[in-house]
């Protein structure tokens, strides 16, 4: 493994376990002030059970986030070192508001843990509100330094040279909304589909139903409307690709020639050295009304650019259909949720329909690592699109891929300790909570 594969392998890796923690990060905080929120309203102790429940896993996902996010920060200076020289003065405003939403997050979740019996009900919920703020907060911020990377602003690049910069105008770059907004409806949608997936495996096992019943309507609630919603966001996200990264846009459906009435591609094989699909389904005119609103149009297909700047054709294509594949899938789900609480209340307790959830478990969390593949591999070969390619970025640092052996270790080995720890704390619900109190 030579080093540059080394590097962008190590990113890869710590990038994909962050993802993760960050996304459960971001969300479970809301679940737990809405189950505290609905305890003090309705003196109902199952929710103060949840509440007390939830919050553990959150402090878990807290401290992974802490150390995984540490790891990344160093990573970024270690690895990639070109990069950091130029970009860190233009796009390190969003990094640093990022570390003060985190010790304002890290403060607020002290007080959270700690103040049950000591503090007033209401101000004890604001505590638990503002962990959740800063963590949506923390994740956008971050997202927004990532979208910079798609759609750099905030400088002026004259002679190899970064120039009348604006840290400002980098942070709110033109692809910051479209990226956070999707980002979030995602964190939400799989966070939503993990959570009740693992209570309505309880519920299937019958191990404290009430408990396990009212916990899986909050995270099902959250999760079945995210996933309705997101493909809005992600029309937005394709239509800002398409304008900023043309590129990208092609590879993900695999668009080799440019055409009137240009087709959306679902699923299939890019052939590239055919330069064609293999066994999806076109459907003419719809990816030229999605860029242009209109259906003939052309869209810039890959045959616009130039060979050595294009991504990754095949791994982009498929994790694209992955995402879109399993997205669509978890949105029939949810809206199946929303049809059984309209009209067919019986189904809520039927082992078929608590089976859907329980497969969807994990489903949520592979379609935000496609997305991300997608976002990441999707713009390649730049680092900063159409300013620094990647292979100038990298430190030459000899014996990196030491690092990226050591540094997997630590993140599986992190991993099964949050397993661990979870499935400890899923297994004293029942001892912990199945007493009103």
């Amino acid at each position: 493994m030579n080093d540059f594969i080394a590097a962008r392998s190590q990113m890869a890796i710590s990038l994909g376990f962050h993802i993760v923690y960050s996304c459960i990060g971001m969300v479970m905080p809301v679940f737990m002030a809405i189950s505290h929120y609905k305890w003090i309203k309705t003196g109902n102790p199952v929710y103060k059970n949840i509440t007390q429940a939830w919050s553990k896993g959150v402090a878990i996902f807290f401290a992974t986030g802490a150390v995984s996010g540490t790891i990344l920060s160093f990573e970024l200076g270690l690895l990639w070192p070109k990069f950091m020289e130029h970009a860190g003065p233009i796009f390190g405003m969003p990094f640093s508001l990022e570390g003060v939403a985190f010790f304002i997050e890290a403060i607020a979740l002290g007080f959270f843990l700690y103040g049950w019996n000591r503090f007033n009900n209401w101000f004890h919920w604001c505590t638990g509100i503002i962990v959740g703020i800063s963590g949506i907060a923390s994740g956008i911020l971050v997202v927004s330094a990532n979208s910079w990377m798609n759609s750099p602003s905030g400088f002026d690049y004259v002679n190899g040279q970064y120039l009348n910069i604006d840290p400002v105008k980098a942070m709110f770059n033109g692809s910051w909304f479209s990226e956070s907004l999707h980002m979030t409806i995602a964190a939400f949608a799989a966070t939503g589909f993990a959570v009740a997936g693992i209570h309505a495996l309880m519920i299937a096992r019958k191990k404290n139903i009430q408990f396990h019943t009212k916990a899986f309507k909050i995270a099902v609630v959250f999760g079945a409307a995210a996933a309705i919603i997101q493909p809005f966001s992600g029309y937005l996200s394709a239509r800002n690709a398409a304008r900023r990264q043309p590129a990208k846009l092609a590879a993900m459906e695999a668009y080799f020639h440019t055409r009137q009435y240009a087709p959306l591609v679902l699923g299939g094989v890019a052939d590239t050295a055919n330069k064609k699909v293999k066994y999806g389904i076109e459907i003419p005119g719809l990816l030229s009304f999605l860029v242009n609103d209109n259906f003939k149009n052309p869209v810039n297909g890959l045959d616009k650019i130039p060979v050595k700047d294009q991504p990754p054709i095949t791994i982009t294509h498929l994790a694209f259909d992955l995402m879109i594949t399993i997205g669509s899938a978890i949105m029939l789900i949810g809206l199946l949720y929303f049809v059984a609480l309209w009209k067919k209340r019986s189904w809520l307790s039927k082992k078929w329909f608590l089976n859907l959830f329980i497969l969807s478990t994990p489903l949520g969390f592979i379609a935000v690592e496609a997305g991300w593949t997608v976002t990441e591999v999707g713009r390649q070969p730049w680092i900063i699109q159409g300013v620094m390619r990647t292979s100038e970025a990298v430190t030459p640092m000899p014996g990196i891929h030491y690092s990226f052996y050591l540094f997997t270790v630590i993140y599986f080995t992190l991993s099964i300790a949050v397993i661990f720890l979870l499935s400890r704390q899923i297994k004293m619900v029942p001892q912990l909570y199945d007493k009103v109190n």
